[in-house]
């Protein structure tokens, strides 16, 4: 067989006029070697997109069904994803364990200080300094589900002997893993500032938002971990942050979060008089309130969240959908701008339906975020009316009646309105089942619904706006007076509230802060675990508001003669589609490792409950 790969190489060498051997010592053209990789800014930073590329997510990143698993919202798409309107978190639930990832970082790291002989070391320390930043957020997206995990910043090399124990590498302590991480970001922030134009790479403020982020988690950990009955741990600390180390976390925590508001770098969106166009804008319109997010752009890059959560009147093409529809409980977490707790005033004390003049009013003086993030009656979206009402209300002599047209669109007999173009509509497919639409994050521009074109809006990584609340509830918790001051800036400038609207501060209050000024960011989830109130928000039992969806309709009075004639009211129900309350078991706050990677892994330990 050699033979005759030499007589190969030699035929082919004189059909080439080979001379010297230079054709056998050319590269080929058609390979990039590891030198011109490494050497080359532009090919690493086509890698470094790669990586940013594969960041991990839960629900973000426009993942719309996951949006729909938790209290916020439920499914209205497709019946054959019916499921997500009947969740019992398995024991997979957010499972993370991307050791290819870390691998294809370790190796760059490496390749670099290999190869790169023509970069300056300004630009090999910032790229390592990108490479570490998304191990440290791979390790920290690893942590916050899994709990302690192997830390493997080299490459693990088979040797070949048939003894694989040098691959096999034990879970870290958890509090080991996010240590790691707070030290990586402060070990490459300084050889970051060359990106802090940039708000979808790396750069020194980004590691800070990291820090502020992960920092707050380990604290809250390791604090509300203590205080249940039983705490959820592991003999070797895998699990269970131990309760003293809360107190540096908080602090670590606080103090990247000031740097980053004392900075000039970023605003709190506040360019559009109306507060929840502005609240609106802030994510849509690519603001300086984002600090890193994950960039789209038409023609390249695009998404189809717009086209499958666009209003159901005001779709682009034939195929669009509305398959998020929000959640009562989301609306009525909004509070009203007096101080009021946020649920709908729909009757009176005697169980009696409210009259509104306009089938908007039930929604006045509420926190401006409810309208920039969900789509309700008597609203408009893209300059258009939304058209949403179930139907009427017919006086039939001592109560109302409730009907509803047998289409969308439908008229009465009186030549009004039935039902809207929009419905909402109880067990029907693609259209709210639950009196709203999602407005946040669904993009407005032109065509930006259509299979075709598509969208291209940003998804948020990190901005001020969770920066402030992180700097909150980091201060609260080391009673540190600043706190009250976030949280009331925040409210002021994105609410709509009354400067120093609140006078008291407490962890309710700042859990519903979170909730409504992040909905649908990829927070609430990890929040609950945080806190460990998960396994009670979320309890299985249908009598619970947050476990189970509601939603609340408005009808149009049809009662000729009556001063309520062409009036409206609403009426709460519960949807036929959302089968069961949200049932969270305390096995779900740690993930549970894949039976593989146990089976490859001798030294890996279970989480607890599984």
């Amino acid at each position: 067989m050699k033979n005759k790969i030499l007589l190969f190489i030699l035929i082919a060498c004189s059909l080439a006029a080979c001379n010297d051997n230079k054709w056998l010592e050319e590269d080929p053209k058609n390979i990039i070697t590891d030198e011109q990789t490494w050497n080359d800014p532009k090919l690493i930073t086509s890698l470094l997109a790669n990586y940013y590329d594969r960041l991990p997510h839960l629900h973000g990143v426009f993942y719309t069904g996951g949006m729909t698993e938790i209290d916020d919202a439920m499914w209205s798409g497709h019946r054959d994803q019916n499921w997500r309107n009947e969740i019992e978190y398995g024991n997979d639930y957010g499972r993370y364990w991307d050791y290819g990832l870390v691998r294809d970082i370790n190796l760059a790291l490496e390749n670099i200080d290999t190869y790169s002989v023509s970069l300056s070391e300004q630009q090999k320390n910032r790229f390592k300094g990108e490479l570490r930043f998304i191990r440290a957020f791979v390790y920290f997206e690893m942590v916050k589900r899994m709990g302690g995990v192997p830390i493997v910043t080299t490459q693990l090399i088979y040797s070949g002997n048939g003894d694989p124990s040098p691959l096999q590498v034990a879970r870290s302590k958890e509090h080991e893993v996010y240590d790691f991480i707070y030290e990586e970001l402060e070990a490459v922030k300084e050889h970051l500032k060359d990106n802090n134009t940039s708000q979808t790479r790396a750069n020194y403020y980004t590691a800070l938002a990291l820090e502020s982020r992960a920092m707050l988690y380990a604290a809250s950990t390791a604090k509300y971990n203590s205080l249940l009955p039983t705490p959820i741990a592991l003999e070797g600390q895998e699990v269970g942050i131990p309760v003293e180390k809360a107190t540096d976390y908080y602090k670590k925590s606080l103090e990247a979060s000031k740097e980053i508001i004392a900075s000039s770098r970023f605003d709190l969106y506040s360019k559009n008089a109306d507060k929840g166009e502005n609240f609106y804008e802030m994510l849509n319109k690519k603001t300086d309130e984002v600090i890193f997010a994950k960039d789209f752009k038409s023609g390249i890059k695009t998404h189809h969240f717009s086209y499958e959560n666009i209003v159901k009147s005001l779709t682009d093409d034939n195929e669009s959908s509305s398959t998020i529809s929000p959640s009562l409980s989301l609306v009525e977490s909004f509070d009203y701008l007096n101080g009021e707790k946020g649920a709908l005033k729909y009757k009176d004390a005697d169980n009696k339906y409210i009259v509104y003049n306009s089938i908007s009013d039930i929604f006045d003086n509420k926190d401006a975020r409810l309208y920039g993030t969900v789509i309700y009656a008597g609203t408009t979206f893209r300059g258009s009316a939304v058209n949403i009402q179930a139907g009427v209300a017919e006086w039939d002599g001592s109560k109302y009646v409730l009907t509803t047209g047998a289409n969308l669109g439908d008229r009465y007999t009186d030549g009004g309105l039935w039902t809207g173009f929009d419905g909402p509509r109880d067990n029907a497919q693609d259209v709210s089942n639950t009196g709203f639409y999602l407005r946040k994050m669904v993009s407005d521009a032109v065509a930006a619904s259509s299979r075709g074109t598509a969208a291209d809006n940003w998804w948020p990584w990190f901005r001020l706006g969770e920066i402030y609340l992180n700097a909150t509830e980091a201060a609260f918790e080391l009673n540190d007076a600043s706190a009250i001051g976030y949280i009331n800036k925040l409210r002021e400038v994105h609410g709509g509230f009354a400067a120093n609207s609140l006078t008291t501060l407490s962890l309710e209050k700042i859990q519903n802060e979170r909730r409504v000024e992040l909905a649908f960011e990829d927070h609430r989830y990890f929040d609950l675990k945080r806190w460990r109130i998960a396994h009670l928000v979320w309890d299985g039992t249908e009598t619970n508001a947050d476990a189970m969806v509601h939603g609340i309709y408005p009808y149009r009075i049809v009662r000729a003669g009556h001063a309520d004639d062409g009036k409206f009211l609403y009426n709460k129900i519960r949807p036929t589609r959302f089968k069961k309350p949200r049932f969270f078991r305390m096995a779900n706050y740690y993930s549970s490792i894949a039976d593989d990677v146990l089976n490859n892994n001798p030294k890996l330990v279970k989480n607890p409950f599984h």
